[in-house]
């Protein structure tokens, strides 16, 4: 027995239009978190070990600047300070790190498994210059916050049309 029209049309227009917001969530989630979007290499630890883990994650970060540094915050939790590896090549911030798993997981079956481990390397464009010798980084509850000051620490003026 075939649905009523009226039903039917209803029910494609319904399928069409989650279909349509699908696509923009993808769109969305590429054109602005394209670059959280982290590789993590394999460990030694889980090569012996067989872990399943994932090999992708997204390392979500932002940028802005203040009229004497550029503040650049990427959310990496679970990390000890000592596992990054922090250096500026250029105008290009080149974070690295080790995620490690905690514990054994031996006999473990998960149900959910979406957190990555392993090796990592996050890079993100610095748009202006800045003082390398004087930057300073923090990572406090599971965010790495990095302040580099502008090389040019004149702040900016407004100017008058006359």
């Amino acid at each position: 027995m075939e649905p009523p029209k009226d039903l039917r049309s209803h029910l494609e227009e319904k399928i069409g239009r989650v279909w349509e917001l699908l696509a923009e969530g993808w769109r969305e989630l590429l054109s602005r978190s394209g670059g959280a979007l982290t590789h993590f290499g394999k460990t030694t630890e889980q090569i012996e070990g067989h872990q399943n883990f994932p090999d992708w994650s997204l390392l979500a970060g932002e940028t802005w600047e203040t009229a004497h540094s550029v503040i650049i915050r990427l959310e990496v939790p679970g990390m000890r300070k000592e596992d990054f590896d922090i250096s500026i090549r250029g105008n290009v911030l080149v974070v690295r790190g080790v995620k490690r798993s905690e514990g054994e997981h031996a006999g473990r079956r998960y149900s959910l498994m979406e957190r990555a481990y392993g090796t990592f390397e996050r890079t993100m464009t610095v748009t202006h210059e800045v003082s390398r010798d004087e930057a300073d980084v923090s990572y406090q509850d599971g965010v790495l916050t990095i302040i580099l000051p502008k090389a040019d620490h004149t702040p900016p003026r407004q100017l008058n049309v006359s």
